[in-house]
């Protein structure tokens, strides 16, 4: 997935459309690192950050 695209995804999940970028870049890395850690795959890896960062969000609208 594309830098750009992944911005986007995360836009609607909930991530600052000013962040979005940087936060995208970051956890392009570390899905690959995990991947790589864990012999997974990219996707398994991305799908399973962004499950978390989705979680993190939710958490945090709700004022936890």
């Amino acid at each position: 997935m594309e830098i750009a695209q992944l911005a986007q995804v995360l836009v609607a999940l909930g991530c600052p459309a000013d962040k979005s970028d940087a936060m995208a870049a970051q956890l392009d890395k570390r899905a690959r690192q995990l991947a790589a850690e864990k012999g997974g795959s990219y996707e398994d890896a991305l799908k399973y950050l962004m499950g978390l960062m989705r979680q993190g969000w939710s958490a945090k609208e709700k004022g936890f």
